[in-house]
């Protein structure tokens, strides 16, 4: 899709596809009021199952805003992933800029063992487009 930016990350057989889109109808230019949703895909390429248990986000505007989210789960879940199995979902982010980058990590729990790790979000970019030339 035109415009779409993204990135693909893989910890650990955990995979982490993300998406960006400018959503015009939602933002306010002049108002400094810049409106991006974004989708992102977890697949699970491992062989044990995992949850998801919280995330981190670090998000980062043109003028060097960082602003960092964190919290339980992803859209009030924490899903368990089988092997072979994925979870979707979308997701908003406002900025005072018209480019930004977001990034992060979620917590993941091997549900056997319990053990703790993080799988990396790499940096994708918010932007409106043209205006990155």
């Amino acid at each position: 899709v035109m415009g779409d930016t993204g990135s693909d990350t893989r910890t650990r057989g955990v995979r982490v596809v993300a998406r960006s889109r400018f959503e015009p109808e939602r933002s306010e230019p002049a108002e400094k009021h810049y409106f991006f949703s974004y989708r992102i895909r977890i697949e699970n390429h491992g062989a044990e199952a995992v949850q998801l248990l919280s995330r981190l986000w670090v998000v980062t505007d043109d003028d060097g805003h960082e602003q960092r989210v964190e919290g339980p789960g992803v859209v009030g879940e924490t899903p368990v992933l089988g092997p072979g199995e994925a979870f979707e979902y979308a997701s908003f982010c406002p900025l005072e800029t018209p480019v930004g980058t977001m990034e992060g990590h979620y917590v993941m729990k091997v549900v056997a063992t319990g053990e703790r790790f993080e799988a990396r979000i790499d940096p994708f970019t918010l932007a409106v487009p043209g205006a990155i030339n």
